[in-house]
Parts: structure tokens; sequence; C-alpha cells
């Protein structure tokens, strides 16, 4: 049987050619995006700032008084009216000093009655000069304190009602309860949260504004309320400014009174408000350079966007942000305003990725 001997170099070739067939067959296939360039606007026609949606009227209510709670009536989330009794607490000591309060009252009354009497008898024998200036002096004195007395214990239980206020927490305006912070057999402490309740018929933006910002708004002013969670816009106006950031850690409190409103907008949404400046010195020495919020990526603390990098690839670009303009985002690094950015991808886009520009 005759051998066949092949050449060394012949099975390299051979081996790369398979080599480079392989490779052609796993070629990647290029992610279909869609690019665009930075938007510049030369003069910004807003500033933004966020905010939180609250109740006009809110409280959380709590009593003068120490007591065990003997009853809750409402639960979180029912509607309740002005004056409607919300807990009760226990007022056995309230009732005893009621009851001495009404004794030292019919003590007081009898005295003063007694004393009347006598005052009137003197100051008849006084006219009829059968009693002497001492005599009646003396009985007026008498008077007028046995008057001191019944009023002092009048004012004693003026001041047991009013602690009865305080052993039964009412609703100080119409609205919904948002949180219960006691149960049955709980002890009330004075100044300790019980209830809290909340006016739902009208809201209100409580916004932080920068001191860059704070100048160029002012009271009265319509401004567009964007609520995060469902990207409803809603029209509001400026209410009150501050004009003190002592205590607000360098940021200036803005209230805006929003308008109607509808049940999906609830207290406690985050929400971003643009106030609108017409000449704003700050932004029109620059250029500002927007992207689409949709278009970061974010990872952990580090925000980038993926550009077009040679031979048609992806390439994540890391950047620094400003504030944020509606939908847009301010970019401060990373990005020129003549680079372009992909805006969206039909796939998983990562460093290196072969794209196609639509």
């Amino acid at each position: 049987m005759k051998k066949i001997y092949i050449p060394l170099l012949a099975l390299v070739l051979l081996a790369s050619c398979n080599s480079e067939k392989k490779k052609e067959i796993v070629k990647e296939t290029a992610i279909a995006v869609k690019v665009s360039g930075i938007t510049e606007n030369n003069s910004s026609l807003f500033v933004t700032a966020s905010g939180k949606i609250e109740a006009e009227n809110s409280a959380n209510l709590s009593t003068r008084m120490m007591g065990y709670v003997t009853k809750v009536h409402v639960q979180v989330g029912q509607k309740v009216g002005a004056g409607q009794l919300l807990v009760s607490i226990n007022n056995t000591d309230l009732q005893a000093k009621k009851a001495q309060v009404d004794a030292s009252i019919l003590q007081a009354t009898a005295g003063f009655n007694n004393a009347k009497k006598d005052y009137d008898r003197f100051m008849n024998l006084f006219k009829q000069q059968s009693a002497s200036q001492k005599e009646l002096d003396d009985m007026t004195a008498r008077y007028e304190m046995a008057k001191a007395g019944l009023e002092g214990a009048r004012q004693m239980r003026n001041e047991v009602l009013a602690q009865f206020s305080y052993s039964n927490i009412k609703a100080p305006f119409s609205g919904v309860v948002t949180n219960t912070f006691v149960k049955e057999g709980d002890m009330a402490n004075p100044g300790m949260p019980l209830v809290s309740v909340e006016g739902a018929s009208k809201l209100q933006v409580m916004a932080m504004v920068s001191e860059n910002d704070i100048v160029s708004i002012k009271k009265g002013m319509p401004v567009s309320v964007l609520v995060k969670s469902s990207n409803e816009k809603l029209s509001g106006k400026v209410s009150e400014v501050s004009i003190s950031a002592t205590n607000t850690g360098g940021q200036y409190l803005v209230k805006i009174d929003l308008g109607k409103t509808d049940n999906t907008v609830l207290s406690g949404m985050f929400v971003n408000v643009q106030f609108p400046v017409a000449n704003k010195a700050t932004t029109s020495k620059s250029e500002l350079l927007l992207v689409p919020e949709s278009a970061l990526v974010k990872q952990g603390q580090l925000t980038g966007i993926y550009t077009i990098g040679t031979g048609k690839v992806a390439i994540l670009r890391w950047l620094r942000t400003g504030k944020n303009y509606g939908n847009q985002v301010e970019v401060l690094s990373g990005l020129s305003a003549n680079e372009q950015y992909i805006v969206s991808a039909d796939g998983k886009l990562y460093n290196g990725a072969s794209v196609s520009v639509q």
C-alpha cells in the first residue's frame, strides 16, 4: 500500500483557511441605532428645581395630657370632616377633677349669696345711719371676696372643660387620615403625635431653589410642574418665596399653588418645577448643552452616554451632568456640541459593540 505525505506548510494553510471561514460565519451583527447631535441653547427660557407635592392643610395631632388611648375611631385613608372625633383618651382623672370643681362652685355660690344679703342689709342700715362706715367697709370686703371666689371656681371649671378637648382629639379641618401613630391601650404623652390629617382639597409644591436662580423667581409667576412618577404636567403659580436659606441648607424655599388636579396626583409625589425666565444672565453667557434623559446610562454613581467611535462601534462616554430641564439634562463636561450620541438602539449596547446608524 502506497503512503501519501502532505507537507507541513499545506496543513498550516488549510487550518488558516478554515479559521477565516469560521470568523466570517460568527461575524457580529451590527445593532441598529439612532443618533442625534447635542441640543444647543444659548438663552435658557426657564430654570428648574426639584420639589415635593404636599397638602396645603396638614397637621400632626397630639394631646397635652397623659393617659391611655381608649379608642382610635379612624383608619388610614379614611375621609373625615371638621370636628369629627378621631382618638379618645382615658379621662377618669378629669371626671374626678370636674366633680371637685362643681362642688367648689356650689360652695362658692352659697358663700356669695350669703355675703350679698349681708352687704345689701348693711347698705340699707348705713343709709339709715344705723351702721358705721367701718362696718359697711368690712361687709363690702367680705362681699367682694365671695364674688371673687365664685368667679375663680367658675374659671377652674372652664379650665377642666378645656382639658376634656385634649382627651377627645377631633379633626381641625376636613381631609384624609394619612397616618395613625397609636393603637388602643397605648400611653399617650403630651406632644406625642397621635394622628396625622391632610386636607385633600388643595395641593401645593414645596420646591428648593439654588442661590443662582432665586433672584429670578417672583411671587405670582406661573410655572409648569412635571410629576416624575407619571410624567403628567400640571400648571401652578408661585405663592411664597423665601428670602433666607439659613435653615434650609443653602437652598431657598418656594411654595407653588397647584391648579385643579385629579386623583392620580397625590401628596408626597416628587416633581420638577420649571420657572420661566426670559433674560437670565447666567445662562446667556455660555452654551447650554442638553441631552434627553432617556439616552443616559447610569452605573452606580456614574452617568454616561454612548457615542459613535471609529469603525462604527459604540463607545461609552462618562459625563458630568447638571440640572434637569424637563426631560432633558444639562451636560457640563464629557461631550462637546459637535459630537453625536446614540439616542436609541434596537439591541443591548456595550463598549465596542458594532452599530449601524439608521
